[in-house]
């Protein structure tokens, strides 16, 4: 009965009334039964959602964590109990972090059910009923007034002025004008279609008689739900990234556990079992355990900074991803512009006025030749802003304490009239009491115009009686046969048409609306009464032309340069008109052509992904576009190997912010639909807060592989004193022990790499372009230049310490003891050398080529503050017994402190000789 390939807006009502077997006086109760128990209720179905628990053990799944979960037995199998229950402890640690980060439920779905309303006024049985929405059936006859959110997808088959506010679904800003006309034009689409009326949308102004055609899922709004929910949670980059980190990692620690295993089996001669602890010991020191919480709390304290700049992030990894993306798609209104329509210009055949300020705040003035003008000085802008406000039914209510900002009742384009009035001085409330409405011919989409009768307080041309005719200005123009002059009313000549038609063009090509007004004046109110549409709106006096637009918001012209100076390309979706999307494109800058190519929902429809992909090369714009169709072209810019970022407001945005590598919704603007299918949520609103995340998302990565390059510059210092023990087949003691590794690697090394991930992005980072995917985290120069130059100069230095030790102390360096006051001494020397070299070290990575004398040594608390919490632990570790104890430590003398505190010395001066090297070479 309710079938998708039925052209409901074609049929007749009768014909409608057949197809879905129900009649004017609605369906029998038995007929409704029967209905419910074939279709189900009108509601959403839930997504599959993966069961919390399951969520929960993800996070120690993850080939780092078993990392982590073996390295930990190894720790309990080679004795040291204490270690492996700290290894594990940090993998619990960092697994409740991430879970409760990242523990975001998927409420796309519910948000959706939200926007439907519960109740619905029906008529069924020939009696009107109120029931419950998820009640309503195909066939129900449905009756809907202004303030109404409309329950189902519905044929309309009568309606009183009935105007429908759908850019929830289609992003179009102004509401829709609906009527009961059948349309026979087979290239009209149902979300084009005049006739018909969709669940979600809500009614803004009038009343009609619908029937119910679809419910639940088969509603467009149902269908953008499916979408949603299908549109599978993929892998942010970063997150991609570090599984690639993870695995290259586990490779080097598993080759040198083997490499370890096997000389300690064939060259030391070891036994099996020994030499099995030793390599899975060396194992242990070649990973990075306190990696995972270090990127997790990195990434946790960009985004506390990203809020306090208006970017909500829901998902740690999604600040990444910002830095790399190399494409913005963004919908038109209410992320590029105000979503507030805004009268710029007042034109009359003799005047041209321009009026400031935007929004719905009046707050403004009208401007003629420079100089400001008021209503009450110019009768010509008197009549034309008092008689369009007259013929206009909307409101705007005042900011209030549930409310701080204005907020239209109505249709936008007619409450931008009465702010424009209000510029002019015109008092709204004394100018629609005294200038009262007696008679409405309502707007009609075959007419293009509505018509008030008013009586007037003030007489035009000797008549205190008059209509106001508001609509498009061909129409207007093809009525009238006289024109008001400064307050005269005389005949309109053919050439003075041409001049307004002109005009016209000229605003319309600019991509902005254009209204026109007449008026005609009548001897007394009793002609009113008879006055029909063929009389009253014919011989009218053309009055001038009302010039909208929804402006651009502030700041976005110089995002968008910022974009395109970072190489990033921003491409508008939208479904609002063409003429209009051109316009506001080229006013910000989004393209630089003059004639950009524009490609619409039915253009897009007929094209295959290979000419989609091709026409994506190029600048575009898409206009009067579907929910799947924004979908369609994010997927085609993925497969064309871009990271996208999709910005959006609607319901219809929802699926293509979930396929997006990172969605964007707006806070204040955006449906609940839109947010929870977002990863970021722009509190503000505003463009700009995308282009300062993404400069925090490029500064991430760079910070990312900043600690990642400090973190591996002590792995090779942490391997090489076990490598001497080994291959000096016990002729040198093991200079460091797997419990003081674990304390580089969760104790001393953590605050700084904190520090690290906090560093502010060195200048220019906004004129590069975007990363290249394939361009790794760590690749074979960071582990050349880690490994091998930084990790063996630490780990001269920290075997030179181990020595020195003994020789400051009169040993023979030949039989040194493996225990004893004195060997834990030279251990704990050992310990601090490594520690100390990566204070060196954390300043060198502060950044690139930059002189850390010019960036400052101070100028990061946080690494400052890690630094003194490095030296403190090391401290503890020295002299408080319980630690010695536990990590095999013991208190160093005043000297061996000096020695320790040069430690860093050469190997900051030879960075900072090579980044000096590197600053010559670029100029």
């Amino acid at each position: 009965m309710s079938d998708q390939s039925h052209n409901y807006q074609s049929l007749s009502t009768e014909e409608l009334y057949q197809t879905l077997a129900t009649r004017q006086t609605g369906l029998y109760n038995e007929e409704v039964s029967q209905r419910q128990s074939q279709y189900g209720k009108n509601l959403l179905a839930s997504g599959k959602q993966e069961s919390k628990l399951l969520k929960f053990l993800k996070n120690f799944t993850s080939l780092m964590a078993i990392l982590l979960w073996v390295g930990g037995l190894v720790a309990i199998l080679s004795g040291t109990f204490e270690l492996g229950i700290a290894i594990w402890l940090v993998n619990v640690i960092n697994g409740v972090f991430s879970f409760i980060q990242e523990n975001r439920a998927q409420k796309a779905t519910e948000a959706l059910k939200n926007m439907l309303p519960s109740y619905a006024r029906v008529v069924r049985d020939g009696i009107e009923q109120k029931i419950l929405a998820e009640d309503l059936v195909p066939g129900d006859i449905l009756l809907i007034e202004e303030g109404d959110k409309i329950s189902a997808d519905a044929r309309i088959i009568l309606s009183t002025d009935l105007q429908v506010n759908q850019s929830a679904l289609t992003g179009e800003s102004n509401p829709v004008r609906k009527n009961a006309k059948i349309i026979t034009d087979s290239d009209v689409t149902a979300l084009e279609a005049d006739n018909l009326v969709f669940a979600g949308t809500t009614v803004a102004n009038g009343s009609a008689r619908v029937v119910v055609t679809e419910i639940a899922m088969q509603t467009e709004f149902g269908k953008i739900a499916d979408l949603t929910q299908t549109v599978a949670d993929e892998k942010s980059p970063l997150q991609k990234e570090v599984d690639r980190l993870t695995k290259q990692i586990s490779v080097i620690a598993m080759s040198v556990g083997i490499f370890f295993f096997i000389a300690s089996v064939f060259f030391v001669k070891e036994p099996m079992a020994k030499a099995f602890i030793f390599s899975l010991g060396m194992i242990v020191a070649f990973i990075p355990e306190g990696l995972l919480p270090t990127i997790t709390l990195s990434l946790a304290m960009a985004v506390q900074r990203m809020a306090k700049q208006n970017a909500l992030v829901k998902k740690l990894s999604s600040v990444e991803t910002l830095g790399e993306t190399s494409v913005i798609c963004s919908d038109k209104t209410g992320t590029l512009t105000k979503n507030e329509m805004t009268v710029h210009n007042l034109w009359t055949p003799k005047k041209e006025y321009k009026l400031t300020g935007l929004g719905y705040a009046p707050v403004g003035q009208v401007l003629l030749h420079g100089q400001t003008v008021r209503a009450s000085q110019d009768t010509d802008l008197n009549w034309l802003l008092r008689g369009a406000t007259l013929c206009s039914n909307a409101k705007i209510s005042s900011p209030n304490a549930d409310n701080p900002n204005y907020t239209v009742l109505g249709d936008p384009t007619e409450a931008c009239l009465e702010v424009a009035a209000q510029k002019a001085g015109i008092d709204l409330s004394d100018n629609e009491a005294e200038n009262y409405r007696l008679k409405e011919l309502p707007f009609d989409s075959d007419r293009k115009r509505m018509t008030t009768f008013n009586h007037l307080s003030e007489a035009i041309d000797g008549k205190e009686t008059a209509s106001f005719t508001k609509g498009a200005p061909k129409e207007i123009l093809e009525l009238s046969s006289y024109v008001r002059e400064n307050g005269q009313i005389r005949q309109l000549n053919g050439q003075e048409k041409s001049a307004i038609l002109r005009a016209n063009d000229a605003y319309a090509q600019k991509g902005l609306r254009v209204l026109a007004l007449a008026c005609r004046l009548y001897d007394d109110e009793s002609r009113i009464q008879a006055a029909a549409i063929d009389t009253a709106e014919k011989d009218m006096v053309f009055m001038g032309l009302l010039i909208m637009q929804d402006p651009p918001r502030e700041g976005v012209k110089e995002a968008v340069a910022k974009c395109h100076a970072a190489d990033i390309r921003i491409i508008m979706m939208t479904g609002d008109y063409d003429l209009t999307a051109v316009s506001i494109a080229k006013s910000i800058g989004i393209v630089k052509t003059e004639q950009p190519r524009v490609i619409s929902g039915r253009i897009l429809a007929d094209m295959s992904d290979v000419e989609l992909q091709e026409a994506l090369k190029d600048e575009v714009i898409f206009a009067r576009i579907a929910p799947e169709q924004k979908f369609r072209i994010v997927t085609n810019l993925q497969a064309l190997g871009h990271v996208v970022a999709v910005t959006g407001d609607g319901v219809n945005d929802a699926p293509a912010l979930k396929k997006a590598d990172i969605g964007v919704a707006m806070g204040i603007t955006g449906t609940d639909v839109a947010k929870e299918s977002a990863d970021m949520i722009l509190t503000d609103d505003h463009f700009t807060s995308i282009v300062r995340a993404i400069e925090e998302g490029r500064a991430i990565y760079s910070n990312l592989r900043k600690f990642l390059s400090y973190i591996f510059n002590s792995n090779t210092s942490e391997a090489v004193p076990s490598a001497v023990f080994l291959f000096s087949k016990g002729l040198v003691p093991l200079p460091l022990s797997v419990m003081q590794i674990l304390a580089i690697d969760l104790g001393s090394d953590m605050m700084p790499a904190l520090g690290l991930g906090v560093e502010q992005p060195e200048e220019g980072i906004m004129n590069q372009p975007p990363r290249a995917k394939t361009d790794r985290l760590i690749n074979p120069k960071m582990l050349v230049k880690s490994f091998l130059w930084y990790g063996g100069m630490e780990a001269l230095v920290a075997m030179a310490a181990f020595f020195a030790v003994f020789a400051l102390h009169g040993q023979s360096l030949v039989n040194l003891p493996a225990n004893g006051e004195l060997y834990r001494e030279a251990t704990t020397m050992t310990l601090g050398a490594i520690i100390f070299c990566q204070i060196g070290q954390v300043m060198n990575c502060r950044t690139q080529i930059q002189s850390i004398f010019k960036r400052g040594f101070f100028t990061n608390r946080t690494i400052n503050l890690g630094l003194a919490i490095e030296v403190l632990l090391f401290s503890l570790l020295a002299y408080v017994p319980f630690l010695n104890d536990l990590f095999s430590t013991a208190p160093i003398t005043s000297l061996e402190w000096g020695i320790l505190i040069l430690c860093p010395v050469p190997i900051f001066l030879l960075e900072e000789i090579r980044k000096a090297w590197l600053r010559r070479k670029q100029t």
